[in-house]
């Protein structure tokens, strides 16, 4: 039977406009005889009615959806087949997809993306806690009413954690542009892949885009398995963009734990307690080194967003799903002319107040994949290896700096200057005599030096060769009277300088007093080549001849 205006199903609900043709079927606004209000009833295709597969799919949303009872799940009143259409009554809510919305307005603001996100979260930790995954969370699916509540439509392709799939061995549902890696791959899909379509919703609400795009479903699919997504913008604050990378994480164990600490994250993040959002999700630590709040704002984008419909993505015997399962005989079967079958791209299911998706017909695309391509890429032996680069790279600088030093040491640019010894035996100081010239004219609260003053410090002097200090002196300005004082030998050497006076800061062409030691020469006890001293008593025993 075909639905039209004016038709009674069940000899209760009275049809009355068309709201939305999604793949499997069309989603009316009808009115409840019996109980006097409007409904939303979905009527599965007529192509499909004779389909037992699709009916049992029919039928299984109706019984998903009704285990669940939250106020961010729109509800399911009833079932029934009429004429041999199968329909499903639900609750009519108001508003439109976010899929409309993003598509009139391109880019939401962070917080308003955060609000969608925690919303959405715990609405998803609801159906996960009752085993069951969705599957199939992308924007068409969210219903957003008018005071800005999320409502999650179309458990359409959801399953129980511990019932067997509908679907063929290696067969994935879900919409491409939303899929999770390990379901593109044909492994089973866990609430974890419910929280990484939401990361790509929240990427898309920030950006405009979705992270991922290609020529087709398939490519699309691998770039999901296989790509690290852009960065985004620098003007998401940090702590979004780090938990939004989280939730991308292409391992489920580096994304949040569950839905609930995800909405927990969200919220925190919202009220600007970062650190309460990074011990929710740890993940976001690998993305983020910022504890900023989230003040910035984001740049509005012109690229328009498309909504595209579900897809079910086939990986064939060498394909996806033989890839990440591991099946050694499936991957020998020839991979590199593997073909993936894709299903309808609207083969996902229409919703209440849905209108995004046309019907389409069924399509096999075929693709030949490269063995690299089936492959998902190590992205965490990646990190592990970039995390040791820089290190590496950090040590092998500092021994070249240490090599460096150490030659630069030996060829003797480190060491002081070394001093000419002075004509006399004279111990010198290490240093040069530090002469400091302060013509700056400013004075300071500790000295006021005049203008053509040279400080003259006692130190740099004292115990060296008068001749040379003589002449430093003069050489700087100075006129230099020498005073000798006789000193014992044990005391100073000869010549050496034993006070300068005055000293300080003196104006040039001042008179410097040096003193220095002059050692009387010792006596001899017996040296024929030297003259007897004055005093007879001293006199030596033996004294050459008057005849030699």
């Amino acid at each position: 039977m075909r639905p039209t205006s004016g038709i009674t199903l069940g000899g209760r609900y009275h049809l009355e406009s068309r709201i939305a043709i999604g793949g499997m079927g069309e989603v009316w606004n009808a009115r409840d005889e019996v109980l006097g209000r409007n409904v939303a009833i979905k009527i599965l295709k007529e192509e499909y009615a004779g389909d037992p597969g699709f009916l049992e799919r029919f039928r299984n949303e109706a019984r998903h959806t009704a285990l669940l009872n939250h106020n961010g799940i729109a509800n399911v009143f009833d079932y029934g087949e009429d004429s041999g259409s199968a329909y499903l009554v639900m609750e009519l809510v108001p508003g439109e997809p976010l899929s409309s919305i993003l598509e009139r307005e391109k880019v939401l603001s962070p917080d308003r993306t955060l609000n969608i996100m925690a919303q959405t979260a715990r609405a998803l930790a609801v159906a996960h806690a009752r085993g069951l995954v969705h599957r199939d969370v992308k924007p068409g699916n969210l219903l957003i009413t008018p005071d800005n509540r999320v409502k999650v439509t179309d458990f359409g392709i959801a399953r129980l954690a511990d019932q067997v799939p509908l679907t063929q061995t290696g067969q994935v549902m879900g919409t491409a542009q939303y899929l999770a890696p390990e379901q593109a791959t044909g492994q089973q899909a866990t609430g974890s892949s419910d929280i990484y379509s939401l990361g790509v919703i929240g990427y898309e609400c920030l950006t405009g885009h979705r992270p991922f795009s290609g020529e087709s479903q398939i490519a699309i699919a691998l770039a999901q398995v296989n790509d690290a997504p852009p960065p985004l913008p620098e003007q998401v604050p940090a702590p979004v963009r780090a938990l939004l990378m989280s939730m991308l994480s292409k391992d489920p164990r580096n994304r949040p734990a569950n839905a609930i600490k995800l909405a927990e994250a969200a919220e925190a993040i919202r009220r600007g307690d970062i650190r309460a959002a990074q011990a929710a999700v740890p993940g976001m630590l690998l993305h983020d080194d910022s504890t900023e709040a989230m003040t910035q704002p984001v740049r509005q984008a012109t690229a328009p967003t498309a909504v595209v419909g579900g897809a079910a993505l086939a990986a064939g015997a060498a394909g996806l799903g033989a890839a990440a399962a591991g099946a050694q005989a499936a991957h020998a079967a020839s991979p590199a002319t593997a073909a993936l079958p894709l299903a309808s791209a609207a083969d996902d299911g229409a919703t209440a107040v849905e209108g995004d998706h046309p019907a389409g017909g069924r399509s096999p695309l075929y693709a030949p994949l490269d063995e690299e391509d089936i492959a998902p890429a190590p992205v965490q032996k990646q990190r592990r290896r970039r995390a040791l680069t820089w290190p590496l790279v950090a040590l092998v600088l500092l021994l070249i700096f240490v090599l460096l030093g150490i030659l630069l040491s030996n060829l003797g640019l480190f060491s002081s200057p070394a001093k000419s010894p002075s004509s006399s035996p004279v111990s010198t100081p290490s240093q040069t005599p530090t002469v400091t010239a302060t013509p700056t004219p400013t004075p300071t609260p500790t000295q006021t030096p005049t203008i053509n003053t040279i400080n003259v410090a006692a130190g740099d002097y004292v115990g060296r060769n008068y001749t040379t200090v003589q002449g430093e002196l003069e050489s700087l300005g100075f006129v230099v009277q020498l005073s000798p004082v006789t000193q014992q030998q044990t005391q100073a050497f000869q010549g050496e300088v034993l006070t300068l006076s005055p000293t300080g800061a003196l104006p040039v062409g001042s008179t410097i007093t040096v003193t220095y030691a002059v050692v009387p020469a010792p006596t001899p006890t017996a040296t024929p080549t030297r003259s007897a001293p004055a005093t007879p008593s001293t006199a030596p025993t033996s004294t050459p001849s008057a005849t030699k």
